[in-house]
This record gives structure tokens, sequence and C-alpha cells, in this order.
């Protein structure tokens, strides 16, 4: 019976795996680093028209448009108001002023339709209210038993308006800033007690005038 032999191995094949080696692309190249974002921020009226809030940026509303707009240029912060915050702030300034915030900003109303906001909210804004409402009424059935004096009068205004309304979104235009806000991913700008507990039970950040200032607009000096 004839031997069978075996063929000795081929030294001369290059072996699989340095072939695999050499075919694959080498990746020299390099990988930029990942984009920064610009702030956004939604602003409510009462940046402009709230004493405290306005000495942040000028001596009227005009001028505190004016340098807000300028320190939002110098840092590339994108600014957004809703509609009917931008109609809210028309009464309080000059069109020359609306014409030149327009430009910059963008004013559209939050998407109320497709918006997500969870129900522990608004279930706690109705727990809330229901508690001022009873506020209210004592406060207005202690006011029957005294003199309709005028500064009885100023005094039940005063009373009954903090508490219906001190420290809660009490307006269209409130809502619409925290619901803007969430909508778009953004921070809130604001001097409203109220704008601010609600973006921030909604996990969103709230920046005051002041902090907004020593933040950003340091570098932009006073006209």
């Amino acid at each position: 019976m004839a031997e069978q032999k075996t063929a000795p191995p081929n030294n001369d094949l290059p072996e699989q795996h340095s072939q695999t080696e050499s075919t694959l692309p080498q990746n020299d190249t390099h990988i930029p680093p990942p984009a920064v974002l610009h702030p956004r921020l939604v602003l409510d009226t009462s940046l402009f028209v709230n004493p405290d809030a306005q000495h942040q940026f000028g001596e009227n509303v005009d001028k505190a448009i004016d340098r807000f707009l300028k320190i939002a240029r110098e840092n590339n912060i994108e600014i957004y108001m809703p509609l009917s915050v931008f109609r809210e702030l028309s009464n309080f300034t000059s069109s020359e002023a609306l014409i030149s915030f327009r430009r910059d900003a963008i004013v559209r109303a939050p998407d109320l339709y497709n918006l997500q906001v969870p129900a522990a909210i608004f279930h706690t804004f109705i727990g809330e209210l229901r508690n001022r409402i009873n506020k209210g009424l004592r406060i207005a059935e202690e006011a029957i038993h005294k003199e309709p004096t005028a500064d009885n009068l100023r005094r039940l205004r005063q009373e009954y308006r903090e508490a219906l309304r001190s420290g809660m979104v009490d307006s269209v235009e409130d809502l619409d800033v925290v619901l803007l806000a969430k909508e778009i991913g953004g921070a809130v700008l604001s001097a409203d007690e109220g704008i601010a507990n609600m973006a921030e039970a909604l996990g969103m950040e709230v920046l005051s005038a002041t902090y907004f200032i020593h933040r950003y607009g340091e570098e932009v000096n006073r006209e």
C-alpha cells in the first residue's frame, strides 16, 4: 500500500490576520469636539417692568431692552418670548424697542396641543388654588365688619391680592412662559415668583436678572 505524503506547509502564504489588518482603514482623522450649545432663555415681561429687575439693565424699559439685547448678542444667547407676553410688553415700551426685540428674539406661542406636562403639577396647582380661595374668602369676611374707609379698602385689596396671586402662576401669559421653556428645553429668565416656582417644579433652570448680569453682562458696558 502506497504511503500518503503530507504536503509541507506553505510558509509563503500570508497569514489571514495580517491580510485583514492591512485592509482595515486607519482612523487617523481628528474627531472635532462637540459643538457648544447656545443658552436658550424664555423671557417674561417682569424682566423689564419690575423695578428691581429693570434697574439691572437700564433706567427705563426701552434702555433695559436695548442693553439686554446687547448682552444676548455678545454671548450668543437664543431669546424666546411667548406671543402673549410680547403683546403684554407692547403696553410698556416703544414701537422702536419692540422692533429691535423682535429682530433678535423668537416670538411664538407654545405648542399647546402636543406639549405634555406631568399631571402632578396641575394636581398641586389646584390644591393650592383651593386653599388660596378659602383664605381670600376669610379676608373678605373680616373686611365686612370694618368701616369702608380708604385705608381699609386699600388694605383689603393688598391682602386679597397676596392671598390669591402672590407666588403662583395667575395668568395665561405666565403659563405660556413656563410651557414654552419646557417645550424648547430652555431656562426661564423672569422676576415673577409664580413663574419661577412652577418652572422649578418642572425641573427647569430659573435665572434672576441679577444672576444674569453677573453671569453674562459684566463685559458689556452701560451706555
